[in-house]
């Protein structure tokens, strides 16, 4: 099991040279390439981007004089200021990494057709009608579905250590500090949901409250969400939204956490079990290395588990009451990520959850998914297709189903 671990460990540093040779490329040096940052590497969001980019960097043989960063670009005006200070830095490819960057970044893109503009989390690219953009993400809800595994057994666990609070037929509460109220975040959460219920002992019910921060990164109202998560009954948290905030509550009251991005081991050593983990490196070195061929990357790219554009990062034993129940986890984890890359394993079986107490047979017709067809089926199960390449890399799912409670409205 200690292997497994070591694996998903090894994950980070060697990913970046999937679909290349393992020789560092040699880079063209007028080929320059720029970023515009929600952040900067003391969040975890744009960390996890700035440690792809040096993959990337690495990969294809780029000097630092090629990369060009715009970061703390807030999302509105600036993105587009940011993306003209780009261009007439001589960037060949701009990229943005937040959502509220895309409309910026569109319209520089219009204005310069010789410059390729690719935005993460973004729904445009197509339906834009220009020839020189694209949008990219990651199948994150496969690593959050497995990181929900690792929270399902813990919580196993922890009823056993307390049966006299966990009757069976009794609730089990756990927590989630969201940033937006959009699809992103309720596609990640409610993965984890179904994760740690694919995990934990069917005699007991599980429910999961949402605070959400109205914010992509702000520690201090991260932080005060999951506190007050942990005070009304939330015997574990996670989160999407990008500090340390919420690990930090978690340790402060001793209270599993399951974070985002990067690990939370330093911010909660003995609460943190794993986090949901983003490798952008495999999407830059693609998308440069076609650029600096004179191609165009794809309009709509999304990977994940079979590319390595995800994973888990360092599952920590001490968050564990036991060996066994350390070792079950990883077992576990182990088995659902060999059956999604299989695709055996569909994190949105629509068997698997049901909304308004009916279960989901289509989307076409539904408020808030644009006349698309999300529900698919394959030798016998229908699924959500998230983030299919046919329907757009960015995130779909806007349900809220049954056994989540939004505590709060943030846009």
């Amino acid at each position: 099991m200690k292997k497994f671990v070591l694996l998903l460990l090894a994950v980070f540093s060697l990913v970046g040279l999937v679909g290349c040779s393992c020789k560092e490329e040699k880079g063209d040096g007028e080929f320059k390439v720029g970023f515009i940052l929600i952040g900067d590497e003391n969040e975890g969001y744009s960390l996890a981007h700035l440690n792809g980019i040096n993959q990337m960097k690495k990969a294809l043989g780029l000097k630092d004089s090629q990369i060009v960063f715009k970061k703390h670009t807030p999302e509105g005006k600036e993105a587009q200021d940011a993306a003209e200070e780009l261009v007439g830095a001589g960037c060949k490819m701009v990229f943005a990494n937040s959502f509220g960057h895309e409309e910026g970044l569109f319209t520089v893109a219009a204005a310069h057709p010789e410059v390729h503009f690719l935005h993460a989390t973004g729904i445009r690219a197509k339906s834009s009608g220009l020839p020189n953009v694209s949008n990219f993400f990651v199948d994150i809800f496969e690593a959050r579905y497995v990181a929900g595994i690792y929270g399902g057994v813990r919580l196993n666990e922890l009823i056993a250590q307390n049966a006299d609070k966990y009757a069976p037929g009794n609730k089990v509460t756990i927590g989630y500090v969201g940033a937006k109220a959009f699809a992103e975040v309720k596609s990640g959460f409610t993965a984890f949901y179904l994760g740690v219920r694919s995990a934990l002992d069917p005699a007991y019910e599980l429910e999961m409250k949402v605070q959400y921060t109205g914010e992509w990164a702000n520690q201090v109202a991260e932080k005060n969400a999951a506190t007050a998560l942990i005070d009304s009954g939330c015997v574990l948290i996670s989160q999407h939204a990008d500090t340390v905030g919420a690990a930090t509550a978690c340790e402060e009251k001793s209270i599993n956490n399951i974070g985002y991005n990067v690990s939370m081991l330093d911010a909660a050593p003995t609460q943190a079990i794993t986090s949901a983990g983003l490798n952008w490196g495999v999407y830059y070195t693609y998308a440069v290395r076609e650029g600096m061929a004179g191609r165009k990357p794809q309009v709509d790219w999304c990977e994940g588990f079979n590319k390595g554009a995800v994973a888990i990062t360092e599952v920590n034993r001490n968050a564990f009451g036991s060996d066994a129940a350390y070792n079950e986890a990883n077992q576990k984890a182990e088995a659902a990520i060999a059956a999604i890359k299989a695709g055996t394993l569909h994190v949105f079986d629509t068997s698997k959850f049901t909304v308004g107490g009916e279960k989901v047979t289509s989307t076409a017709g539904v408020e808030g998914f644009y006349g698309k067809e999300y529900i698919k089926t394959k030798d016998g199960v229908s699924y959500f297709a998230e983030s299919d390449d046919a329907l757009g890399s960015a995130p779909g799912f806007a349900f809220v189903i049954d056994g989540i409670i939004e505590l709060n409205q943030a846009f």
